[in-house]
């Protein structure tokens, strides 16, 4: 059952966070993604500590990993996933602000093609896959609220990729295609992860650990930094209030699993 819930998870924010990414694109609703950037960072901050660490702590207490190593732990896993964005292997940041011609265009200079962007999305589409197996083993409602966070992350991401795509393939149709083939190597990383994870269970919080310092770097690095901009008042407010909209997502789903 819970590998059944894992491949569920994975492909729901693999697969449909391309399928909704490209309902914005193809909509000409991508002015909406500012919007989704602060929402994502409001989940992904709110799934990391008020989720993911916490139960890390619980689960340490039975496995009998100190709080020591849990610390350093997440931070090797910071350090970790910012030399991954050094490699361009797990970078998110585009600029979803601007213009789709100015995203193409700074996307094709920092990818070099197409190819590297379907190459970096599988890598990342993996790494997800076995942080979500691992949050599924440790409770199904964390691994909800995992899958839930890397979907929302993914969508203004991929409206990104989606422009890139569509226009070095010149194919609306091939570049959903082969992006939600990228995006269905989530699942393949979720079964390694179930894996992985059921043979070293006493391992389990170090996981999760991981799994927090992913979802902590990327909203710190790469969506936070696309939302400091000069705004105005109104604008500040909305960003704010899409930012909590996020936590607040994250809290519900987590009250309402419960029950």
């Amino acid at each position: 059952m819970t590998l059944i819930s894992i491949l569920v998870g994975t492909l729901v924010a693999g697969v449909g966070s391309v399928w909704l990414a490209a309902m914005l694109a193809y909509a000409l609703l991508s002015r909406f993604t500012q919007h989704l950037l602060s929402l994502a960072a409001g989940a992904l901050l709110a799934t990391a500590f008020m989720r993911l660490l916490p139960e890390a702590f619980e689960q340490s207490a039975v496995a009998g990993v100190s709080a020591q190593v849990l610390f350093a732990v997440l931070l090797m896993g910071l350090i970790f996933f910012f030399l991954l964005d050094k490699a361009e292997l797990w970078h998110h940041g585009h600029e979803h602000g601007h213009s789709h011609s100015e995203v193409a265009h700074s996307h094709h200079h920092h990818t070099g093609g197409s190819w590297a962007v379907l190459l970096g999305d599988s890598v990342h589409a993996f790494g997800d896959g076995i942080l979500i197996a691992a949050a599924f083993v440790a409770d199904s409602r964390l691994g909800v609220a995992a899958a839930l966070a890397v979907m929302a992350h993914e969508v203004p991401h991929h409206v990104g990729d989606l422009v890139v795509l569509r226009q070095s393939l010149g194919n609306a149709k091939a570049a959903l295609i082969k992006l939600s083939l990228s995006g269905s190597v989530t699942a393949l990383g979720g079964l390694i992860g179930y894996l992985l994870v059921g043979a070293l269970e006493e391992y389990l919080p170090l996981f999760l650990v991981v799994a927090a310092s992913s979802f902590i770097y990327v909203a710190l690095a790469d969506l936070i930094p696309q939302l400091q901009k000069r705004l105005s008042p109104s604008q500040t407010a909305a960003q704010v209030a899409w930012l909590f909209a996020g936590i607040a997502l994250v809290v519900a789903l987590s009250e309402w699993a419960q029950h």
